[in-house]
């Protein structure tokens, strides 16, 4: 019976601190600072770490706890000094509310955007089964007139070696190298020197080629297809670009429902710099 009692009296301290637990349990309502009168609480606290950059959510509990109370305190007394809050005061407020309730409504289109199926399916539209980025290897000569850009064709044609022309003739950069300018895909060189590579052989000659710089003989050396980036490499993104589509369809469908009016018209912009509140 001693023992049993022994147990009984065990049991009910556990309940007793349990329940002394529970009940100091930290609530949304808690206080954790009062200034003046002004209560401020857990919820408070938690709303100033929802809005902080990422680098000050990892700090440790312990710090960014007590330093968002010391911020909540300080902003509360430099608050509570001022004698006449100022006329934009309401105005600012009703943006800050539309900006508060617009940005959790785009964070949710964002988060529902993102699948691993929506992922894959961005992926094989962008990359195709079997499709691959072509890329180019050539060598040009830079000349400053058509005449001499022709002229140096000629002797090309007659089997001239292409780099030792390009060495002694081209005012491009490349030219000490003998005019290589390595691999290059789509969109890396200007429009009229890209479509006459895509129409070139390898080991054929094309020009002149006029561009903005002056006049190109181009050796197209070598083309190749390139595999395409893995899903994990364009996963960022892919992301982005889901999100974005997201919200602005999302946008678009509350457009379609709404009756929207603009009444700027009419109105000068310079109010921006005249007009004060």
């Amino acid at each position: 019976m001693a023992k049993l009692n022994k147990i009984f009296h065990s049991m009910a301290l556990i309940l007793f601190f349990s329940t002394g637990v529970a009940a100091q349990e930290p609530k949304l309502t808690t206080v954790v600072a009062t200034v003046n009168g002004t209560e401020l609480t857990l919820a408070h606290v938690l709303d100033i770490k929802r809005q902080l950059p990422d680098q000050y959510k990892n700090l440790e509990d312990s710090v960014l706890f007590n330093g968002i109370i010391e911020q909540l305190v300080q902003q509360q007394l430099l608050a509570s000094s001022v004698e006449t809050p100022p006329s934009w005061l309401p105005t600012a407020m009703e943006n800050q509310e539309r900006n508060l309730l617009s940005t959790t409504v785009i964070e949710a289109v964002r988060a529902g955007a993102l699948s691993e199926a929506a992922l894959q399916s961005a992926y094989d539209a962008k990359f195709p089964a079997g499709a691959g980025e072509e890329e180019y290897q050539a060598a040009h000569i830079l000349l400053k007139t058509e005449d001499k850009a022709r002229e140096l064709l000629t002797l090309l044609e007659e089997g001239a070696d292409f780099a030792t022309l390009a060495q002694e003739h081209s005012t491009g950069p490349s030219g000490p190298r003998g005019g290589d300018l390595g691999w290059f895909g789509k969109g890396q060189m200007v429009p009229p020197f890209e479509n006459a590579v895509l129409n070139m052989e390898p080991g054929s000659y094309a020009g002149p080629v006029q561009t903005q710089f002056g006049y190109h003989l181009i050796l197209l050396r070598d083309r190749r297809v390139m595999a395409p980036p893995s899903l994990e490499e364009m996963r960022g993104e892919l992301e982005v670009e889901l999100q974005n589509a997201a919200v602005e369809a999302h946008l678009r469908s509350l457009m379609d429902g709404t009756d929207v009016t603009l009444s700027s018209d009419g109105i000068d912009p310079s109010v921006l710099s005249t007009l004060d509140q």
